[in-house]
């Protein structure tokens, strides 16, 4: 199963693919899409939109796993989160390709075993997970391939509880 995760942000936003099955996960590709604080919003959500377009288009994933937005003090902090994660579920729908909503403590435990990870930890993780000679930088990148990790190991359990 390929998936491209998504770690939603207007000024950052985590992209990460791998190819998986259960108890493996190989990296594709990992990148971060990048939009000026002072722009407009709605030309930060088109920026947005070409990336994560590109990236469907060019990785074809059999599913797009995106961070669940959960409520936090900063109102305007979610409010971009959501707005970003939107751009992804809409693409992603376009083609066709379903979608899921992860939460932060879901994907923490899957990768690491414990919902109440700190972000070195999961960085740490994806990198062994993944065979990789670093840490994927910045954490949003970590955190989109952390996403679509834990969805490729737990779609096929969630498969068959439907």
């Amino acid at each position: 199963m390929r998936v491209l995760g998504v770690d939603p942000g207007l000024t950052r936003c985590g992209l990460g693919v791998v190819e998986a099955r259960p108890g493996r996960a190989q990296l594709v590709a990992v990148g971060v899409a990048r939009t000026p604080a002072d722009a407009e919003l709605g030309e930060r959500l088109l920026e947005l939109e070409r990336h994560i377009e590109s990236w469907l288009d060019l990785h074809q994933p059999d599913a797009v796993a995106v961070e669940r937005v959960f409520a936090q003090h900063n109102v305007r902090t979610v409010m971009g989160t959501a707005q970003a994660g939107a751009i992804a579920i809409v693409a992603a729908a376009r083609r066709g390709i379903p979608v899921a909503l992860h939460t932060p403590s879901e994907v923490k435990a899957a990768v690491t075993g414990s919902g109440r990870a700190d972000k070195a930890q999961v960085g740490l993780m994806v990198t062994r997970i993944l065979k990789l000679a670093e840490m994927p930088k910045p954490a949003d990148a970590a955190d989109a391939l952390a996403l679509a990790i834990c969805h490729a190991w737990r779609a096929p359990a969630l498969a068959l509880r439907r």
